[in-house]
């Protein structure tokens, strides 16, 4: 149950700040005789077949993995990329891809209608816990019909079908390197379509990537090779910037990094700052399987004494804004729902709440939260939140982590009372905020039924391809959330990327869901 509609306000709507007088990450674009192009990041992948990952590995996968659809660039809606698609009924349940001609997977295995149907298929099967097989609730079954026409029939109107087809989540792969009803046990390997081969990969350290001369789709390429490095923080990725050990950032620059790279000086010269918007989101889940968390009034008596404000400004100097409703500012359907029901914090109308309750005493709650996936600020967060709440009086808190490999099957099997969680969409739409989070098979491993907004408002909003008209809906949603009170949003990002000056392309590289189209990428010939 999953979706997509933003405003049509571009995600990587950059204004560039250049650290360099006359530089900017526009200009002319050469050739990599100097080797390949190397991106930082914080975000390594967790697995590398797409029918495990619905997380951040989505980023490799953009690049070496093909989808039916997919976002050139500037676009925020999918367009044609393996295949062409439209639905062929009036009443959205009918979609049809025709693939192109000649297509084949990096390894020369066909890719046809059948392997189409296999992909689908496997992820619906395998239903892994931390895989995509949600953002297919829509699905009935997928028809292969001839060599290059494929058929997915829905079971109930879905207009954000095609959203779902161009997320990395749904890339296509070969049937005989991935397994119809097992993940690939070859946790190094990739067989995909995309625009680049997987060369070589070291977990946690660096993914090599090399130019897929059998590659037919919708990318331009504009490099030939590109390396992805993964830093576990901000401060060895900038350091390895500035040693030019890498030419650009991507994911993870923290707060004190990006003041500092925005500043000038001679430790900044020959660099420049890209500052984007993103629809990225940061919150927290409660556990209703916890004998605290499961309080309605701890939950909301929490939601009373946070303070977004000071995280913003204390924790992320400011880049970063305070959100009040999961549904992030510049999309259709945001609202303040938070605020508007909790106000300004106030530890004494959160005692009351608890006191409403029978609640006296100070409650322990454990948060947990990940040491490796959203920047190395996420540690202090923590530390601002729990000093927060210890500070009301109303409750004791011991922090944890762990990396995210772990971390991930911590929260999927319900082991954390509450933890941090970060999203950035799928898709750029409402629906994609709301959706993955609710129902007994969601992203966060803690079923939560919501019946109102999943059996009633997310179908009924999936009726209408004109997304204008989804607001309303949008808006009970999330007031039943605030209601609820089990997920608590914090703040909205911003993205930032700091770069090399001989790199270009860093304006255009971001597709709607903010991730990197590392083709885009290539060295300047000349100033």
């Amino acid at each position: 149950m999953f979706n997509r509609n933003r405003s049509l306000q571009q995600v990587a709507a950059i204004v560039s700040i250049s650290l360099v007088a006359g530089c900017s990450l526009l200009g002319e674009e050469g050739s990599d005789d100097a080797g390949p192009i190397v991106v930082g990041t914080t975000s390594a992948p967790s697995t590398l077949d797409p029918a495990a990952a619905w997380d951040g590995s989505w980023e490799l996968f953009r690049n070496v993995y093909q989808t039916l659809l997919s976002y050139p660039n500037g676009a925020t809606e999918p367009k044609a990329d393996a295949a062409s698609c439209d639905f062929s009924d009036n009443t959205s349940r009918t979609y049809r891809c025709k693939l192109r001609e000649g297509l084949v997977f990096s390894n020369g295995d066909k890719l046809d209608a059948q392997a189409v149907k296999h992909t689908f298929d496997r992820i619906l099967a395998i239903n892994a816990p931390t895989g995509p097989a949600g953002l297919l609730g829509s699905l009935d079954k997928v028809e292969a019909v001839g060599d290059r026409e494929i058929v997915f029939r829905l079971n109930k109107p879905d207009a954000t079908f095609p959203f779902v087809l161009a997320t990395p989540g749904m890339s296509l792969v070969a049937p005989d390197d991935y397994p119809a009803k097992k993940l690939r046990e070859d946790a190094d390997g990739v067989v995909g379509s995309g625009p680049y081969t997987l060369k070589n990969f070291k977990e946690n350290d660096r993914a090599e990537l090399v130019r897929n001369n059998r590659y037919e789709g919708s990318a331009d390429r504009k490099n030939d090779a590109v390396t992805i490095r993964y830093f576990q923080d901000s401060g060895a990725m900038v350091q390895a910037l500035r040693g030019k050990q890498i030419d650009i950032t991507y994911q993870g620059l923290a707060a004190d990094d990006i003041v500092t790279l925005e500043s000038k000086g001679e430790k900044n010269e020959g660099l420049q700052l890209v500052e984007g918007d993103a629809s990225n989101i940061n919150y927290l889940v409660f556990n209703p399987k916890d004998p605290w968390s499961e309080k309605i009034a701890v939950r909301r008596a929490v939601a009373q004494v946070i303070d977004r404000a000071a995280i913003a400004h204390k924790v992320y100097k400011g880049t970063v804004d305070p959100l009040y409703s999961m549904v992030p500012k510049g999309l259709t359907g945001h609202t303040t729902a938070f605020f508007d029901d909790f106000g300004d914090p106030d530890p004494a109308k959160a005692r009351e709440i608890l006191a409403d309750d029978g609640i006296t005493d100070p409650v322990p709650l454990t948060l947990w939260y990940t040491t490796d996936r959203y920047g190395s600020d996420t540690a202090l967060e923590f530390k601002e939140i729990k000093a927060q709440l210890e500070a009301s009086g109303l409750f004791e808190v011991t922090l944890k982590s762990r990396p995210w490999k772990t971390y991930v099957v911590g929260y999927q099997n319900g082991e954390y009372p509450v933890f941090g969680r970060g999203w950035a969409p799928d898709f750029p739409d409402a629906d994609n905020f709301i959706a993955p989070f609710v129902g007994e098979q969601n992203a966060l491993g803690t079923p939560y039924p919501a019946k109102q907004i999943t059996q009633v408002l997310l179908p009924r909003s999936r009726e209408k391809s004109d997304r204008a008209n989804v607001v309303k809906d949008f808006q009970e949603a999330q007031q039943i959330l605030v209601e609820d009170a089990r997920l608590l949003p914090l703040w909205q990002g911003k993205q930032y990327i700091a770069a090399n000056e001989d790199v270009s392309g860093g304006e255009r590289a971001l597709d709607p869901s903010t991730i990197m189209m590392v083709w885009e990428l290539s060295r300047k010939t000349s100033w």
